[in-house]
């Protein structure tokens, strides 16, 4: 392809430019088309400026050995016809660079396919490095004329400048920017890529990642010096001799109002590091540090910070306009508080008391509770209690915890449907790599089985193929009522016959429940609907009643007006195991955070959810007790000691190095498409609201080869299964919700930013901010 080469550090010098020479005879020997257009001179820290009233000059620089500062400079091109390579300088800015190299030059050559504004000297990592720094000026320019563009730097941890590293990081950088051209993110305008400059950075870890939000905090970072006395203009001189006239005449002269001094550029980087230090994973600054390749997907903008909006007119405010100290005295919001739910109600109020200040929202019993129906409100409750008419009323003064519509994802046959069409649009969707096909039906009668299964052909090929296999070979599918959660209704079965014997069971338990003995279907009454819903045990068995009798004591019931959506996955073994945790199967249970229209944050302090028996595969579990198959604990009895784990606390014991790192980054990865999957083909039953916000739960199985899959997504996950030796947990993710979700709506500023364990995994403008 052709590649349009800028960057903020000049043409090849081993003080000031050492890496760029290398990373374009790189890309060259791959077989590329290289233009290259840097500044005259040292840009850096100059964004993306361009200098107006400027006349800028090109002169032409010949490249000489590589690592060797022998290239020369020339005022005029080479004749056409001639050998070699040249370069353009130009005595302007890398924003410029792009411009020129884009629209002025290389007219003879195919259109520039991609821009790379780099490799710079030095890493762009963080909010404070990256807002400043020419090299993603340079990269952004490219974006804003609409060409895929790619900042890329070099973190050295030394300037003894190896030239065998900076091969290997050239060699890396082609690598990765072959890959990303290729592999374009959907919404993304540019990549920055930060490159550690080590021994074998071609064998290290290559993260996505965010940019560290960070900021100075020691003060200005410009050193003053002294001005020394000779020197200067001949009448700044005069001046300072005259000045002193009063003094020799025994008189005092005026007071000089500012001390005349000079300035010079000394950031105090120690903040920076010291951020980064401070961080969780996941952004761009801890990669680095960890000396792994980061790279972080942008958009070519500023985004705006939730607040007013509308016409502000000074003069028109009201006579008894509140002072500055009434306003500080008033609460910033009111909020309901109302989430029906003793273990979670007081996590609440207890996240929303320790990070917003002392005084900033108040607490009401209802919406008629405001002092002016406009009045800023919090709804902070269970779906069922909130006032969903207030809160599409007054979208820019009334937030709740719940989307109106999300069954995109949080029914088990609507997600099916939502990730069929997203691969249809996109079959090159690496999450197909992460999910399980899904077979769904509707059954009413287990009489008419074979009529809901007409077009099931997954099912009817996995039967044919399992006909005269023992159970242990076969392939095995889990059951699941497509509108229950809690692990209700779960069963196993590999063949058609176990299949049609579990809805012989169902209708067989409801019967025994139904006092007039008469017959009703599946879905709860003689038509199959859901008018009349009975309890039936959820039970414990596998394709047969034996296992589910033993249980019976539990009192554990579905209401058969859930029954009626089905879908049917293949079984997921073997899954990862781990010695120290009894080899019993797990599952990961993580907390998602969504925002508006439309972030979506992973909470990265997940928990693990083991089951209650050690593991057997399905078909060679003779007894077939669920128990050892399902990680839900509502399903488990007596004692769950040890059924609850912090993700991160799990013992390493018989894996492989770096197993929860890659586990994590495969969790956000599937996050982030499953809510932009929902979010854009199917807007009808995820509808998102600039005013709302949501946590869910998504459940996740780690299979043997250290693979995720994606199991469903809940919402109002049941928190109470958390237990209170890991309330922490939860209180953690509450607190997160208000400084994400709740304190920028209302324009608060939370009392600090600690402990922010929450990665963003996409940020998208579906037109409704």
């Amino acid at each position: 392809m052709h590649i349009l080469v800028v960057n903020d550090d000049g043409p090849p010098s081993n003080q000031s430019s050492p890496y760029v020479h290398s990373f374009v005879d790189t890309l060259q020997k791959g077989g590329h088309t290289v233009s290259v257009v840097l500044p005259h001179t040292q840009r850096s820290w100059i964004g993306k400026a361009h200098i107006v009233g400027a006349v800028i000059k090109p002169t032409y620089f010949r490249p000489g050995t590589l690592h060797e500062d022998d290239g020369t400079t020339h005022s005029r091109p080479l004749t056409s016809g001639s050998g070699g390579d040249e370069w353009i300088l130009v005595d302007g800015t890398p924003a410029s660079c792009v411009q020129i190299g884009l629209y002025h030059f290389f007219q003879d050559r195919d259109p520039v396919d991609l821009v790379i504004s780099g490799p710079n000297y030095g890493r762009n990592t963080t909010a404070v490095f990256s807002l400043s720094s020419g090299t993603l000026g340079g990269a952004m320019e490219g974006a804003v004329c609409r060409k895929k563009s790619i900042a890329l730097s070099y973190a050295f941890f030394s300037r003894n400048h190896d030239p065998d590293i900076i091969a290997g990081a050239s060699r890396l950088s082609v690598k990765l920017v072959e890959h990303l051209y290729n592999n374009w993110g959907r919404g993304v305008d540019l990549y920055s890529i930060n490159v550690p400059l080590v021994e074998d950075i071609e064998k290290h870890r290559i993260m996505y990642t965010t940019i560290l939000q960070n900021y100075w905090s020691s003060g200005s970072s410009f050193q003053e010096l002294e001005v020394e006395e000779e020197g200067g203009k001949p009448e700044e001189h005069e001046e300072q001799i005259r000045s002193g006239e009063g003094e020799l005449n025994g008189k005092t002269g005026p007071a000089i109002r500012h001390k005349h001094k000079h300035f010079r550029w000394a950031p105090k980087f120690t903040d920076v590091y010291q951020s980064v230090e401070n961080s969780a994973p996941g952004n761009d600054g801890w990669a680095v540090k960890e000396e792994y390749t980061s790279i972080t997907p942008l958009k070519a903008n500023f985004m705006q910070a939730p607040g007013p909006e509308g016409e502000l007119k000074l003069s028109e405010l009201p006579p008894n306009t509140k002072t500055t100290t009434e306003r500080r005295s008033s609460p910033r919001f009111h909020a309901v508080v109302d989430y029906d739910d003793p273990y979670v109600q007081p996590m609440i109020i207890a996240a929303l008391d320790s990070r917003l200040p002392t005084g900033s929202w108040s607490r009401i019993s209802s919406t008629a509770s405001l002092p002016d129906p406009a009045s800023p409100l919090l709804q902070f409750a269970s779906y069922e209690a909130i006032n969903f008419e207030h809160l599409l009323t007054y979208p820019r003064s009334s937030l709740a915890t719940a989307y109106t519509i999300r069954k995109a994802l949080i029914r088990k046959h609507y997600l099916s449907n939502t990730l069929t069409s997203w691969f249809t649009k996109y079959p090159a969707s690496g999450l197909s790599s992460h999910v399980q096909p899904a077979v769904h039906f509707e059954l009413d009668y287990a009489e008419f089985l074979d009529e809901a299964l007409v077009e099931a052909y997954e099912l009817h090929q996995s039967f044919e193929r399992n006909t005269g296999k023992q159970s242990s070979d076969r392939e095995w599918w889990l059951l699941k009522p497509g509108m229950t959660d809690s692990g209700q209704g779960i069963r196993l079965f590999s063949s058609e016959e176990e299949l049609r014997q579990i809805f012989e069971e169902w209708e067989d338990e409801e019967s025994a429940t139904d006092d007039e003995g008469d017959k009703t279907g599946i879905s709860g009454d003689s038509n199959g609907s859901a008018t009349s819903p009975k309890l039936i045990d959820r039970g414990s068995s596998v394709g047969n009643s034996s296992t589910a009798e033993t249980h019976k004591d539990r009192k554990s019931y579905i209401l058969t007006s859930q029954l009626r959506h089905f879908i049917a996955q293949p079984y997921i073994h073997p899954p990862l195991l781990l010695p120290a945790s009894g080899h019993r199967k797990f599952h990961i249970r993580t907390y998602v955070l969504a925002v508006g229209s439309l972030e979506v944050y992973v909470y990265r302090d997940m928990l693990v959810l083991f089951a209650a028996e050690t593991y057997v595969g399905p078909g060679e579990d003779r007894g077939r007790d669920l128990r050892k198959h399902l990680t839900n604990t509502c399903l488990q009895d007596g004692s769950r000691e040890g059924s609850v784990q912090r993700f991160w606390d799990l013992q390493d014991q018989g894996t492989k190095d770096g197993w929860k790192e890659g586990i994590s980054e495969q969790i956000c990865e599937i996050t982030g498409e499953i809510f932009e999957a929902a979010a854009r083909g199917m807007m009808v039953h995820f509808q998102t609201l600039p005013n709302a916000f949501e946590i869910f739960g998504l459940d996740f199985l780690v299979d043997a080869e250290y693979n995720v899959w994606l199991l469903e997504v809940n919402a109002f996950p049941d928190f109470k299964q958390t237990g209170e030796e890991l309330k922490g947990v939860v209180q953690g993710l509450f607190e997160r919700a208000v400084d994400i979700g709740i304190a920028p709506f209302f324009g608060v500023e939370i009392i600090d930013e600690a402990g922010r364990w929450m990665h963003r995994v996409l940020d998208i403008d579906l037109g409704r901010r």
